[in-house]
């Protein structure tokens, strides 16, 4: 029996995040019974994991991690403890060549020590570094000077690093080339299901009715409220892109600094079209909406293979994408991009309102095969299956 401990993910079952999603979707759709997952969760994660030490979901283990409210230390804290939990459970059980796959990069400076300790037990780590989470805006300098450092010691002491999209595996190699480190691409996975929800269903009449919006009537954004995700950009250039389709933000602004510094800057609150209509939690009503959409914005620029774009590419007929290395080695050809230039998103606006039906069916086609060929929850597992497997044969 294969021994996998999974850490770095808040646990399952997944209330939302990439990280999470992913590790539901790996231990959901496991197919070899030769595996065993186990699976660190935060204590307040789901109530499962606040009743229960240990638990079993999806086949998996799942052990659950006290960590004190202590800001950005608390993820740092939480991948620790959870680690020494893993490492003692593998010792415990007698796991033979346990695999530690740790996911984000959060406890570099600390990693030596537990390799050792890991490779004691004839185990392997694996890390998955995400994408560049030094870079984003939202944490403080010496926070984000910390991410750095931590990247370069789990690169530095890892077995393998597992990149979800081949410009974050370039960027490995090329930062961390010193230390010539084992990388493998593996992407993230998506749901390829379309919506079961049709118009004249009541949860999607009230939603649409409520917000005031109608079917293909409207560019579409679903996303954390971020500086790193270009909101600014995407905000200024539609207010002077002059089209009458709506701009629908499905995203959490309550408390949120950066939502008041955007309002002073730009004043949307005066644009009628600009709608910052909340989250949506229904999984098929959150489909439905990305389908009926006139055409998605993707602003993300620091991240790796970002599930919110692979669900556009899924459901939404037309995808309008920064244009960063990571999304193109994800859309290719399947959609239009745009810079932060000043003029450059307008400009795309209107491209694509002037795109014909015909050839916007073309692009949603080209973008929905590419989903089901490359990046399918199915494919990505199996996969993974297939490297955890491998590794100790």
């Amino acid at each position: 029996m294969q021994h996998i401990y999974i850490i770095g993910s808040k646990g399952i079952p997944a209330r939302y995040g990439g990280y999470e999603t992913f590790v539901e979707k790996l231990t959901a759709g496991q197919k070899s019974p030769d595996i065993k997952y186990h699976v660190a969760s935060r204590r307040d994660n789901t109530e499962l994991s606040q009743e229960n030490d240990v638990f079993e979901y999806n086949g998996a283990e799942i052990f659950s991690i006290d960590v004190p409210n202590i800001g950005p230390a608390q993820a740092i804290a939480y991948d620790i403890k959870a680690l020494q939990w893993a490492i003692k459970n593998a010792k415990d059980i007698e796991a033979e060549a346990p695999i530690f796959y740790i996911l984000a990069a959060r406890i570099g400076p600390f990693m030596g020590k537990y390799v050792k300790q890991i490779h004691t037990l004839g185990g392997t780590y694996l890390i998955n570094p995400d994408g560049h989470e030094w870079k984003r805006a939202k944490w403080p300098l010496p926070v984000r000077k910390y991410w750095k450092v931590s990247e370069k010691g789990m690169v530095k002491h890892a077995d393998l690093v597992v990149c979800d999209n081949p410009a974050i595996e370039r960027y490995i190699q090329e930062d961390y080339k010193r230390f010539d480190p084992k990388t493998t691409y593996l992407a993230y996975g998506t749901d390829v299901q379309p919506s079961q929800l049709r118009s004249e269903d009541k949860i999607v009449k009230e939603w649409y009715s409520s917000k005031s919006v109608r079917e293909n009537e409207y560019f579409l954004v679903v996303g954390r409220f971020v500086p790193e995700n270009n909101y600014e950009t995407m905000i200024r250039e539609f207010m002077t892109s002059g089209t009458k389709k709506d701009f629908v933000l499905i995203t959490n602004v309550e408390h949120n600094k950066f939502y008041n510094s955007l309002l002073k800057k730009t004043h949307f609150d005066q644009d009628k079209r600009i709608k910052f209509v909340g989250t949506v939690y229904n999984q098929d009503l959150l489909k439905y909406i990305r389908e009926n959409a006139f055409a998605y914005f993707h602003g993300h620029e620091v991240g790796g293979t970002n599930p919110s774009l692979l669900e556009a590419m899924a459901t939404t007929k037309l995808n309008l994408l920064i244009d960063v290395d990571f999304n193109r080695e994800v859309a290719d050809q399947s959609s239009l991009y745009w810079t932060k230039e000043d003029g450059a998103l307008c400009n795309t606006i209107h491209t694509a309102l002037n795109m014909s039906a015909e050839r916007i069916e073309q692009q949603s086609i080209i973008a929905k095969e590419r989903v089901e060929k490359l990046f399918s929850w199915e494919l990505i597992t199996s996969e993974y299956e297939k490297l955890l497997l491998e590794k100790n044969e």
